[in-house]
């Protein structure tokens, strides 16, 4: 990206939504007995719970910057994207990692709010021998990010900003962040994080549709709960009729690839095939990352949306949401590539 003149945006993406640390560590089936709740699921827990779960581990887990929105926006600012993130963290080591790992990677940490007494957001992901996942989250600081903290000069100088739907379970606070976004001029996009978001907000989300979001992300499950009528819809018919709302509808429909519509438009994306399948943490992330570098560069739906699923797929490949560097400096050009030839 060339830098911005004096009367341009400083940043191309600001990424809104929960700064968790991932920890991962690989569990024999029988540490399941430990917990409660049923394998494969996530539970929310306190502090004190979180603390005796990692007590019971033989060593250390790994950790990774994590949460929907801020893989998004570290994977744009990789990319290229001058990007920024508003999220609150918490106190401790925990947090100034997470935020010296941001700023390693491009993004601007002076945007993050801070918690002085709470601990940062975390989420174990206890890996089983069959690769499946059982996942504990304490959110700590995250969760106390309110309303009255968010104002338009959080998002000034921003082009877009792209917001995890996790945050509308905390109504009052999407609605602050979105005012605040676009009172600042910025455009929009919203990845819907979950089923269970639907359900929880569907009448919420195209009311917010019709005030104006620009970009919409859906995987399977969640196109579906937000047309639940249209049971036996193909996703391109879904897809068109999202986009009938005035956004640009991207529907990831995982190894089937993708769908994008807006206005007349409609494409389909094809998937990068990945024989050698790991971890889809984080993949949904890449996808909306690369879609983005894309769509902010003014790249053609098509390409946008290969670009997406090459950075998408390679996640796949590697435990936990984030690409190791390594991987990521083989794969950049292959994503410029896509792009548009000057």
């Amino acid at each position: 990206m060339t830098n911005p003149s004096p009367s341009a945006p400083a940043f191309d993406l600001i990424g809104v939504g929960s700064p968790i640390m991932d920890l991962f560590a690989r569990v024999p089936e029988e540490f399941l007995k430990n917990l409660s709740g049923d394998k494969g699921g996530m539970v929310l827990v306190e502090h004190d719970e979180m603390q005796r779960i990692l007590a019971l581990l033989d060593g250390e887990p790994a950790y990774s910057t994590g949460g929907s929105a801020a893989n998004a926006t570290f994977n744009s600012a990789r990319l290229g994207l001058r990007s920024t993130f508003l999220g609150k963290l918490g106190h401790g080591q925990l947090a100034r990692s997470y935020r010296e790992t941001f700023e390693a990677a491009g993004v601007d940490g002076s945007r993050f709010k801070h918690h002085a007494t709470h601990a940062n957001a975390r989420c174990l992901a206890l890996v089983t021998p069959d690769a499946q996942r059982t996942m504990r989250t304490h959110l700590g600081a995250a969760m106390t990010l309110a309303p009255e903290e968010i104002t338009a000069a959080d998002f000034r100088g921003c082009r877009h900003a792209h917001i995890e739907g996790y945050l509308v379970f905390n109504r009052a606070l999407a609605e602050a962040v979105f005012n605040a976004a676009r009172a600042a001029g910025c455009t929009t996009s919203i990845d819907l994080s979950s089923f269970e978001v639907v359900n929880a907000s569907r009448d919420w989300l195209f009311s917010q549709f019709k005030r104006g979001i620009d970009v919409v992300f859906a995987n399977e499950d969640e196109i579906r709960a937000l047309f639940p009528d249209d049971k036996n819809a193909g996703y391109d018919t879904l897809a068109r009729k999202l986009a009938g709302f005035g956004v640009l509808a991207a529907v990831k429909v995982g190894k089937d690839g993708a769908w994008v519509a807006r206005g007349s438009e409609l494409h389909r994306i094809a998937p990068v095939t990945v024989p050698d399948l790991v971890d889809t943490n984080g993949a949904g992330d890449a996808w909306a990352a690369g879609f983005l570098f894309g769509y902010l560069n003014g790249w053609s739906l098509p390409a946008c949306g290969a670009l997406a699923s090459l950075v998408g797929a390679e996640t796949v490949r590697h435990m936990g949401p984030i690409i190791p560097d390594e991987h990521w400096q083989a794969l950049h050009p292959q994503a410029m590539a896509l792009g548009p030839k000057k």
